[in-house]
């Protein structure tokens, strides 16, 4: 029950929303906590701060923000703004309640790039990952075209920079996390890249939009890597738009798939596999085997995390078959990087989803094994879920050999995935801190979890 009050409740309309959520105060500030942490704002309220929310305090705006999408989500309200819950207008650099769906695509990303460039504090601490902004993605809408200025068409040699640009980002990427070199990407993006978009016409246009598209993704999978997913989302949907001017299935599916991803990483199981099969619609069967089994992967630990165990370990068996009836694109193409490391991976998360996590850490083990030295932010990441699916699995020891056998390479990531899940295998050995083994360890990985 509620504490006894000293000073009476003033911000009525509140109070109300609180009673039809149904939420206890301290339900309250978990769901507040909860939403501010997807998108890398870690505040820490209790009942207490919900109790002065009630006698007239506004909370930051940054709180504000996590509580008006915690009870959007709640009460399934999109309209809800701070007024709803008796706070005053928003302040100026609230996010603007639009559609990302809607409106020029160009003109999206592009500010999109600028913002992330020259505002970045505000980009990634002002929005929140809204749930609502998924309810259209099952509409396919193409053939926007906006005025284009007469000026110098762009041709085959732009596309061919712009896919070398996006090879290079996406090295970086790969060896160091998503914290690394995100400005030049959004640079890249505003300065290069939708200029060209503007002037695209004839036969190239597709061809310029998918390597916008792509580039797009990137941005967004670095985003996400970086904790910033308010801003990860909105350059998935950048994407998905993008592949839809471009006409390119392929790329809207990966779009698709990804998001589903990072649903799931932010425990919206349902919104998860509805992206999952939305990915799966949108090739409708047909497409590379190799982004098909991609996808499948993905409905399968969906599925898993929905609870339906058995449509989860059907999946499982189908993704294996696609990959192994694969061809073998060049891994610089865009679909030609799911691979068995890959799958083994995505075997590890759905069985950790059926709560298998004993042979979750071996599938783990033999996707961070069979990692390049490219990989480096890769295999940490898996590295370090085999340690937790070790340490969940009752075996803190080899837990602590496999945290210890990343060396100093968690030292190097930027990463927001990489901290969280290394502060949460801390947090699971903490109890068996008396072992010489798990003590080394801990000592070996502080450093890297502030």
């Amino acid at each position: 029950m509620p504490p006894r009050r000293t000073r009476p409740v003033v911000n009525r309309a509140l109070a109300a929303l609180i009673e039809q959520a149904g939420w206890t105060h301290a339900a309250t500030a978990r769901h507040v906590n909860a939403v501010a942490a997807e998108s890398g704002e870690r505040i820490h309220y209790d009942r207490s701060a919900v109790g002065h929310w009630l006698t007239g305090t506004v909370p930051r705006p940054e709180a504000v923000r996590a509580a008006v999408e915690a009870f959007r989500r709640r009460l399934n309200r999109a309209d809800l703004t701070p007024a709803h819950l008796g706070w005053p207008d928003p302040p100026r650099g609230w996010p603007p309640a639009d559609d990302p769906w809607g409106g020029d695509p160009v003109a999206r990303l592009a500010t999109l790039g600028e913002d992330d460039l020259l505002n970045r504090r505000t980009v990634l601490t002002a929005g929140t990952f809204t749930l609502a902004a998924l309810t259209t993605l099952s509409a396919r809408q193409t053939g926007y075209h906006p005025p284009r200025p007469p000026r110098g068409r762009p041709g085959a040699g732009e596309v061919a920079r712009l896919r070398a640009a996006t090879a290079s980002f996406a090295d970086l990427d790969d060896r160091y996390g998503g914290g690394h070199a995100r400005a030049a990407v959004a640079a890249y993006l505003s300065h290069e890249v939708t200029p060209l978009l503007r002037e695209a016409t004839g036969r190239t246009r597709p061809d310029l939009f998918a390597a916008a598209a792509e580039l797009s993704y990137l941005a967004a999978y670095m985003a996400m890597d970086a904790g910033a997913n308010a801003l990860a989302q909105r350059y998935y949907i950048s994407t998905v738009r993008l592949a839809d001017e471009a006409d390119d299935l392929v790329l809207r599916a990966t779009a698709l798939r990804s998001m589903a991803v990072q649903a799931a990483e932010l425990g919206h199981d349902g919104e998860a596999l509805s992206l999952a099969d939305a990915a799966a619609s949108a090739l409708g069967g047909r497409g590379p085997r190799r982004t098909l089994a991609w996808i499948t992967g993905m409905r399968a630990e969906a599925h898993a995390a929905a609870g339906t165990r058995w449509d989860a370990l059907n999946l499982l068996r189908r993704t294996e078959t696609e990959l192994e009836r694969a061809d073998s694109p060049p891994e610089t193409e865009w679909t030609g990087n799911y691979r068995r490391e890959s799958l083994e991976h995505q075997i590890g998360l759905t069985l950790t989803q059926l709560g298998d996590h004993a042979t979750a850490a071996r599938h783990f083990t033999a996707s961070m094994d069979a990692r390049r030295p490219v990989e480096l932010r890769t295999r940490v990441l898996i590295g370090l879920r085999a340690a937790h699916a070790h340490l969940r699995a009752g075996d803190p020891e080899q837990a602590a050999v496999t945290a210890l056998g990343l060396g100093d390479d968690v030292h190097l990531i930027a990463s927001a995935r990489v901290r969280d899940e290394l502060h949460r295998l801390r947090a699971g050995w903490q109890r068996y801190r008396d072992s010489p083994l798990i003590a080394a360890a801990d000592r070996a990985v502080r450093g890297a979890d502030p």
